[in-house]
């Protein structure tokens, strides 16, 4: 299997665990146990770190894109996609800055929480949109 699809699909799973165990997060913040909300959001941190590594090996992957929009503008290419690292950007700073915040409910969390979501919405259609060709990348006979 090529390289692109061996990150793409690294992405597409850590990608699932990162938004799974953000919600998760959003709804043990709600109940009273400490210690679900301390391994959901430990889970948490992990899983988007692997997301983020491997989105910055996506992006590399598809520098050619970027240099595109850059060169000849955003005439011809999805605006979705052109939105989703700017979003994804938003969501990983804010992310970052809440590794220094302590405990929950924090008014950033909150900003965080909405802009996953908007982010996770994109990235479900970004990923649905490219499923023929991910669907293609598994098969592994010779053609």
């Amino acid at each position: 299997m090529k390289r692109i699809f061996v990150i793409n699909w690294i992405l597409i799973v850590a990608f699932i665990m990162s938004a799974i165990s953000g919600f998760g997060l959003h709804v043990a913040g709600h109940g009273n146990s400490h210690e679900a909300w301390h391994n959901c959001a430990v889970f948490h941190v992990l899983s988007s770190v692997l997301f983020l590594v491997a989105t910055i090996f996506h992006v590399t992957t598809h520098w050619g894109w970027y240099k595109g929009i850059i060169k000849n503008g955003i005439s011809r290419k999805s605006k979705i996609t052109a939105i989703l690292p700017i979003i994804f950007l938003l969501l990983s700073v804010t992310g970052i800055v809440l590794l220094g915040v302590n405990g929950a409910n924090s008014p950033l969390g909150l900003w965080h929480y909405k802009i996953g979501i908007i982010t996770t919405t994109i990235a479900i259609g970004h990923i649905i949109k490219r499923l023929p060709v991910l669907h293609k990348s598994l098969n592994t006979r010779k053609q």
